[in-house]
């Protein structure tokens, strides 16, 4: 009789565990493809903040703030408000490292949906403290996707690192990693970037040959 209620409770086991799986696997099937532009944010800054690193539209010639350069984001000091998330910029660097972020409220969660680090600097052994986060977000994957370009993690790590290149994209201001940058909190010990400003997203990015 033991055995026999081992097993039914075995099944039981089996079949929750099943029933789970499959509610998640659709659970990250519609916030895949239906995650808002607001992601998944508890407060208005946070829904805000995620519909910046969500923006899609591509900046035009005059959303440019041509001040901006990877020289001068790197520039010490406090530079909370040094540019405006409203302005698009244009930087060159080598491309020093490249990967998959953490999982992120902005993107609901969704394991398949992260977005895709960049860290350039003026060398292509720059340190991290010297070194800028630029953003390839899902939503301009798939938008790259349509215009049958790959953006994906693999295929950019093989083309860019190492690279001297251009990006374009939209001026974000990272609050939440602002006393991890060099400009906000100069000398801290695990620092990781130069500065919380961003470009967040790419929207557009070329390898140089000039360099």
């Amino acid at each position: 009789m033991l055995i026999i209620y081992i097993l039914k409770q075995s099944r039981k086991i089996a079949l929750a565990l099943v029933i789970s799986a499959a509610l998640i696997g659709a659970a990250a099937f519609i916030l895949k493809r239906h995650c808002p532009a607001s992601g998944l944010g508890f407060t208005s800054a946070q829904r805000e903040m995620h519909r910046l690193k969500n923006r899609t539209a591509i900046p035009q010639p005059a959303d440019f703030d041509t001040a901006v350069t990877l020289s001068q984001l790197l520039q010490p000091g406090d530079d909370r408000q040094r540019w405006s998330q409203t302005r698009a910029a244009r930087v060159e660097g080598y491309v020093v490292s490249l990967a998959s972020g953490p999982l992120e409220l902005t993107n609901c969660w969704v394991p398949c949906s992260r977005d895709i680090h960049i860290h350039v600097g003026l060398r292509p052994d720059t340190p991290p403290r010297e070194q800028v986060v630029l953003e390839v977000t899902p939503r301009m994957q798939d938008w790259a996707r349509q215009q049958a370009w790959d953006w994906s993690e693999e295929n950019l790590k093989r083309e860019l690192l190492g690279q001297w290149c251009s990006f374009e994209g939209w001026l974000f201001y990272d609050t939440e990693h602002e006393d991890e940058s060099e400009n906000i909190a100069p000398g801290r010990e695990g620092n990781w970037r130069a500065t919380a400003w961003e470009i967040h997203p790419i929207t557009n990015f070329a390898i140089s040959r000039a360099k």
